[in-house]
Order: C-alpha cells, then structure tokens, then sequence
C-alpha cells in the first residue's frame, strides 16, 4: 500500500472504551501527531468515519472533534476504507467482522473477537484465507509496567520462572446510590457479559507473550453481586459472573494464579499488580511501576506470630527505572496494525490469538461449572 491516508471505519466508538481509548486517545491523537510515523520517516494520516446505532450521540462525537463523517449504516461505508475497527458489544461483532472479511477490508478489532471458540477459529480462517492484515486489542502488553517486566524476562533477571500471581479488580458501583462506572451490559451473560469472558482473554495473551502459551485451567467463576441497576435507574438480575478466580498451567512449567473482581476494594498500588517469582530475583509489575528484589538482596524473614513485625517489607524491593517514555498503550498498539497494514505483513497479535484467548476463557467457564482442571488442546 503507498497513500498518504487511510480511511477508518471506527464501529462502537459511542461506548466507553470505544471512544475514550480508540477515537480519543488513539485515533485522534494520531491525527493530531500529523500520523503515523513509517520506518522510512514519511508519515500515513487515519481518515476515520464513525460507526454506532445513535445518530445523535455519532453527530455529537463529529461536532465535539470536528469530524464531519459518521454513519449508523457501517455496512455501506466499508466500501469508502481501507480498516475496519469494531468495539460494539460482543454479541454484535461477529457479524460485523464477517462482513468487513467478505468486503476484503482490513480489520482490527477489541476483545472478544466472538461469543464462542468455534465462531472465532471460523473468522481467523476466513481473515487468513482473505489475505487481510487482521489484529485484535492486547492493550496490556503495551503498559509501562509489563514493558519493563518485559525488559527484566529479556535480561535474564529471574533465572529460572517459577510463578506469576497476578490481583485485578475493584469495586464497581452496583449503580443504585451512586453510579455504576462500568456498563450495565457487562453483569448480563445473555449480553456477552462476564468477567471471565472479558478478562480471562487478557490473561491469556499476557501469560502467552511473557511466559508461555497455557496448557491448562482451573477456575471458579462467581457472581457476587446479584442485583444490579442499569443507566435508566432500572434494577436488573446480574446473570454474569463479576469474580473469578483461575489457576493457569503454561507449557514452559510455570503456574500463573490470578484473581479478577467487580466486588473487590483495592489495598495495592495499582488496580492490576502481577508478582514473578524466580530463581535469582523477583518482581512486582502493574500498569506503570514495576520494582523489583534480587536475591543477593533477599531478607531473610523469620516467622514468629507472637511478635509484631518490624520490617518494612515493601522498602525492601528497588524500582525499576522507566529508560524510555511511554506512550498510550492502545495507541502505541494502533500504530503498529497501521505500519502493517501500510507494509502488507500480518500483525503479530491477530485474530489467532484471539482464539486462543476465547479458548482459555471457555476453559475457565467449563471448569467452574464442572469443578475440574481443564486441559487445553494446541491452537494455532
């Protein structure tokens, strides 16, 4: 591909994440940089249309940021771009994907890629056999902290892995006295909702791209909270489970455990912390710091319960220098779909990865319901 701009068809971009990640912090801060910078120096500006069922909201959204071209109609101006964006609820992508393939369009794409695992292979096949550059979001291995966790595997600080246990969560509002700061759509599983269908893909590409491709699961799906409110006011059943808590096995021999809450209060540093404990060191990682306690500089704790503790454990660990500036992780991972794109190579998290991701959180969702370890078969 040689232009100098690429059209953009931008679908969901009236959802929370659609707009505050993708056209705010993304696509227009891309536009607003002059584009993307290519390897060569020259630069390929995004003309974006943005895509939704509201007129009114899309017309807001085009006044608010001086853009002129928005559609509820996303099937028809496909044929006016190059990409293909899609951060609509779950339950709506798959079709919409679908047609964006069968267009020949580039596609790029947030998480879930589908509802089930089937679905998913069905349009990674069908991307691959298109010839299309096809991506799907893995926003968290773009933060400041997994980067700098990244630089420490690299470096060989850890030795030998042993384990990852990773804290996610907070509380989330159940929205009748104050406010609900997530979607109402996210506590109803006939919505696509679930936070193991939501976090357990993350998980997976995390774990896949840092430590190894997980060969199996143990998990306890939970909902905490049974009643919800939604954004009319309106009380709701809570068919979807806000807490899960998942034993993931890797190939390489580690063992990650993570927790993921909606009813959680948060007592750490950041809303997302993953501990690594190896051989010759050990690390704390979240979405910016990461610190870091080698063994030569180990303590040696002795444990003696009718004592009060004395040691002020989290002094004990050394912060890990950031060495370079980070940008936004969503659009630090946007750039580079487009360089690909521009470059006619395949992105290195594509809609594969994907699938592997949905088969990690079926997994989880089997074990709960079923109380046993659930091996995974090899993806591609």
């Amino acid at each position: 591909m040689n232009q100098s701009s690429i059209g953009v068809l931008l679908n969901g971009v009236t959802g929370r994440m659609g707009y505050r990640q993708h056209l705010l912090r993304s696509v227009l801060a891309i536009r607003e940089q002059g584009g993307v910078t290519l390897p060569d120096g020259s630069r390929v500006q995004l003309e974006p249309i943005l895509a939704g069922r509201n007129a009114a909201k899309l017309k807001d959204l085009a006044d608010r940021h001086g853009l002129t071209a928005w559609t509820t109609d996303a099937a028809s101006a496909l044929q006016d771009v190059d990409i293909y964006f899609d951060a609509q609820l779950t339950s709506a992508r798959e079709p919409s994907v679908r047609a964006a393939i069968a267009a020949g369009k580039h596609i790029y794409a947030e998480k879930p890629l589908a509802e089930t695992l089937p679905a998913a292979l069905e349009l990674a096949g069908l991307a691959r056999d298109a010839g299309i550059c096809h991506g799907v979001v893995h926003d968290k291995l773009f933060l400041p902290g997994l980067l700098k966790l990244r630089r420490l595997i690299d470096g060989g600080f850890f030795g030998r892995i042993l384990s990852v246990r990773g804290e996610f969560g907070y509380w989330v509002f159940e929205g009748d006295w104050q406010e609900a700061q997530r979607p109402s759509w996210n506590y109803r599983a006939e919505d696509g909702g679930g936070i193991v269908l939501d976090m357990f893909c993350h998980w997976n590409y995390v774990l896949e791209n840092l430590f190894g491709r997980v060969s199996a699961v143990t998990a306890k799906a939970v909902t905490h909270i049974p009643r919800r409110w939604d954004e009319q006011g309106e009380a709701y059943a809570a068919t979807a489970d806000d807490a899960a808590y998942g034993i993931f096995e890797l190939e390489s021999g580690i063992i990650a455990q993570i927790n993921s809450s909606w009813s959680t209060r948060v007592f750490r540093d950041e809303l997302v912390e993953f501990q690594v404990d190896g051989t010759e060191g050990s690390a704390v990682a979240g979405l910016r710091r990461c610190r870091v306690q080698h063994r030569s500089a180990t303590p040696k704790p002795v444990w003696n319960p009718d004592l009060p503790a004395t040691e002020a454990f989290r002094d004990q660990w050394q912060e890990v220098p950031d060495n370079a500036e980070f940008d936004n992780g969503f659009k630090t991972q946007w750039e580079e779909f487009v360089r690909d794109v521009v470059a006619g190579r395949q992105h290195r998290y594509d809609f594969f990865s994907a699938a592997r991701g949905l088969q990690v959180a079926e997994a989880g969702l089997t074990s709960s319901a079923e109380g046993r370890r659930v091996e995974l078969k090899p993806l591609a």
